[in-house]
């Protein structure tokens, strides 16, 4: 697409004669040029550079590649054009090639002076001038300004009702009430923005860029307590906190002054990275990799760079150096953190346990001391020995595998997890008594391990006393230090760091959202535009480098960084902004005169399919589930048995809780790292950061939209909710189930369609009156007993149809 985008501009620079180096010339020399001729001297054929004007035009043994105002004497030209294979370039072997297009619009820009010039993402983000087309909100003057430009014209706005579930499911990720629908939008839209769910919604996109999850990942996957910095950012984004001071606090909170414990809180940002505690791992490694992690995390959310092509060499399109990495990896890679730790409570850790955590750890470890007991009253018996004397002198030490070190030279009570399952499956057809026991003892251990998990410890920030020696790693090897030592800096092809700014992270967290830096606003503004259009203003919303998308709308997005910046970093005026604009409240009916179908030029309202988060969250909405309650523990809803313990080899089991937990939002649902909630089709893994969500209509959304626990129960919800609410009346019935899931009225033809089905449906139910109960008893929420259970599993089958319709799916 990057390449399309890049042709059709070739067409009117030439036409115009208005050639702008940014946007028609370094595309072309970044995509076919730069991996020979570019920033990575490694990779560099014929001493020749095409990415610093400098070297460009320099003439060396009378021969320039670039000679302003003579292409017939540049050899970049008379190389391009050349039709014998040892001389073109790009060379054949290469696998790139330049379109007749590009070839004459580089050599009309060297003809009219090849004018040289800056990526225009490194550029200083200045606010442009907005077109006088009559428009009152800025975004309409560039959206028709540009329109105009192509030829094509905005749609009309869409009706009230789909503009309010719209609004609603972008703002807090849940659609409107029937109450809610009868609201004016401008008051709802303030109603959205002021709703505790806002801060639930806008979270999520955080979290799969922060790769958080309550567990470490990697083989074992032991679980952490990171769950109060989930609620930090959900109290942080519903308080509206500036973007530059929640930035400030997430890379460097606990470096501020008298740190509070929210701001040292905030610090978990970079602790949320997997964490390798597998047997064998060299804990040197571990280190490294997390530091490395955290450099390519900031890099990546912060300022749209792949920082991470410069680790082992220098970036082969991008002006970052091997230097620049590991400047920036030094901020990181002073904390305390040694790669030793295991546990998802690795140090450094805030203590932020309760006095219920504390006594189920005490009454755990209680219970597994009782049966430890009677573990060593039957070993006794079971392996004889003089009295006194340990189980090493006994027929236990001649155990055959690890069995001797984890029965004769363990206590019960010191037993682990794996010793205990390697022996109760060895002595189940040897000894059923004893292995029994032994399985019991297992229960209780499996209990404390939970227990002692589940102490509130979060993982945070800290900085050594003394620095630690950062050196470049040959090929990002952490055993491979090179002689090159380097002390922390930004990256040289940005702006300076102010010469009294702090040489630590918060320095630069400070760097970032200064006024100076040319990406932050950008690209940041760039994922909000993502979250509500479908696609950024930029399509690349990781990389805003050479090789990123050169925006179609870029005045708009240079415009909407300097707003961004000049209100405050105000979060929530932006999106009041964005959300109150003609361009957001345009239907997103396609004309057949419009020929843009990606929508880049925004002629059109969003239109896509719902992530799979927020289609389970509009099933309990709607059904009536919902346990709308902020923060707290993770918890653990229905899920397919068996999950856990095939990706564990049996040491980790999924127990399901009860009751409330199984109707939150799935915001709070409990994420194992590698293997992630059952329910989610499309979502990242939360292993590295991700800041573009996969949209998909895979069969695997059918499967657990229409057959997963949730939306089942939801739908036999739902239809109790319109059959007690109808009081006999069928048509009213239909009327209120549509209305819940697609936020308007059937129409005359839908209904009709409705009631035939239910009749089928009826018919169906009736035919297997066995198969009808047993569909009522899916899910824990209680049936009213006084519905007939035919009548009521054909309208559950009904209801959900409905939330599997294309509409309920997707924002129109």
């Amino acid at each position: 697409m990057r390449v399309i985008c890049v042709l059709l501009s070739l067409s009117s620079a030439v036409i115009a004669g208005t050639i702008d180096f940014s946007r028609d010339i370094q595309p072309i020399l970044s995509d076919k040029c730069y991996f020979c001729h570019g920033p990575d001297a490694k990779e560099r054929k014929g001493d020749l550079r095409l990415d610093v004007e400098k070297e460009a035009k320099a003439v060396k043994d009378g021969v320039a590649a670039i000679l302003p105002g003579k292409s017939a004497q540049s050899s970049l030209v008379e190389r391009i054009f050349s039709t014998d294979p040892d001389e073109v370039m790009p060379t054949p072997k290469s696998n790139r090639t330049l379109t007749e297009a590009q070839k004459k619009l580089l050599k009309q820009w060297i003809d009219e002076g090849a004018k040289w010039g800056t990526h225009w993402a490194f550029e200083r983000i200045e606010r442009p001038k907005v077109p006088s087309v009559g428009a009152k909100n800025p975004i309409d003057a560039f959206v028709r300004a540009k329109l105009a430009e192509k030829g094509m014209k905005p749609s009309p706005k869409a009706d009230a009702v789909t503009l309010l579930r719209r609004v609603s499911l972008d703002l807090t990720g849940l659609p409107p009430s029937e109450e809610e629908l009868k609201q004016d939008y401008t008051k709802a839209v303030g109603r959205l923005l002021d709703s505790p769910r806002f801060g639930e919604r806008w979270a999520w996109d955080w979290l799969d860029a922060a790769r958080y999850a309550d567990t470490n990942g990697y083989q074992g996957d032991p679980e952490r307590t990171m769950w109060p910095w989930r609620d930090w950012v959900v109290k942080a984004i519903n308080e509206n906190m500036p973007y530059d001071r929640f930035t400030l606090w997430q890379l460097g909170g606990d470096l501020i002054k008298d740190a509070t414990q929210e701001q040292r809180l905030a610090s978990g940002f970079n602790r949320n990275h997997m964490i390798n505690g597998e047997g064998g791992r060299i804990a040197e490694e571990t280190r490294v990799e997390n530091v490395m992690d955290r450099v390519e995390t900031t890099s990546t959310v912060w300022l749209g760079l792949t920082m991470g092509c410069s680790k082992c060499h220098d970036h082969k399109f991008d002006p970052l150096t091997m230097r620049d990495y590991y400047g920036l990896y030094d901020v990181f890679n002073q904390t305390s953190e040694d790669g030793k730790g295991r546990s998802g409570q690795a140090a450094p850790a805030m203590d932020m346990s309760t006095p219920a955590e504390l006594a189920q750890v005490k009454a755990t470890t209680e219970k597994v001391n009782a049966i430890a007991t009677e573990v060593e009253a039957f070993e006794l018996t079971k392996f004889p020995r003089p009295a006194g004397k340990p189980l090493t002198e006994s027929d236990a030490i001649k155990l055959p595998g690890n069995l001797p070190s984890y029965i004769a030279k363990t206590e019960p009570k010191n037993r682990g997890v794996d010793p205990l399952l390697e022996a109760v499956s060895y002595f189940k057809d040897k000894d059923a008594a004893y292995s029994k026991l032994l399985q019991k003892l297992l229960a209780a251990v499996r209990a404390r391990v939970s227990a002692a998990n589940a102490v509130t410890k979060v993982m945070v920030m800290d900085t050594l006393p003394a620095p630690r020696e950062t050196f470049m790693l040959e090929k990002g090897a952490y055993d491979k230090p090179t002689a090159t030592k380097v002390s922390f800096n930004v990256p040289a092809s940005l702006p300076a760091m102010k010469g009294d700014a702090p040489r630590n992270r918060l320095g630069l967290a400070e760097w970032i959202v200064s006024r100076d830096n040319p990406l932050t606003a950008r690209v940041t503004v760039n994922r909000f535009w993502q979250a509500f259009f479908g696609v950024g203003l930029v399509k690349t919303a990781e990389d805003f480098g050479l090789q990123g998308e050169v925006p179609p709308q870029r005045e708009l997005l240079d415009w909407l960084a300097a707003e961004f910046i000049e209100s405050g970093w105000d979060v929530k005026a932006l999106m009041r902004l964005i959300v109150t604009s003609e361009t957001y409240q345009q239907s997103s009916k396609i004309s057949d005169a419009q020929s843009d179908p990606e929508n880049r030029y925004l002629a059109r309202g969003p239109r896509f399919r719902m992530p799979s988060w927020m289609l389970r969250d509009q099933a309990l909405f709607v059904s009536g589930l919902l346990q709308d309650r902020l923060g707290g523990p993770a918890v653990k809803p229905y899920q397919p048995e068996g999950i856990w313990e095939e990706a564990t080899f049996g040491k980790k089991s999924y127990v399901q809780d009860h009751g409330d937990a199984l109707y939150r939002r799935t915001l709070y649902v409990f994420w194992r790292r590698i293997v992630g909630p059952t329910m989610l089709f499309d979502n990242s893994a939360r292993q590295t950061c991700v800041i573009k969500a996969t949209r998909t209509n895979t069969p695997l959304q059918a499967l657990v939209t229409l057959n997963d626990v949730t939306y089942v129960e939801a739908a036999r919800a739902l239809a109790q909710r319109v059959l007690l609410g109808s009081r006999g009346d069928e048509d009213a019935a239909l009327r209120q189930a549509f209305r819940a899931v697609m936020c308007r009225e059937p129409a005359v033809a839908e209904a009709a369609l409705l009631k035939a089905q239910l009749g089928k449906l009826r018919q169906q139910q009736a035919g297997d009156r066995a198969a009808a109960v047993k569909l009522l008893g899916v899910g824990e929420s209680k049936r009213d007993e006084s519905i007939d259970p035919v009548e009521h599993a054909a309208w559950t089958s009904l209801c959900l149809m409905l939330l599997n319709v294309d509409e309920a799916v997707t924002k129109e």
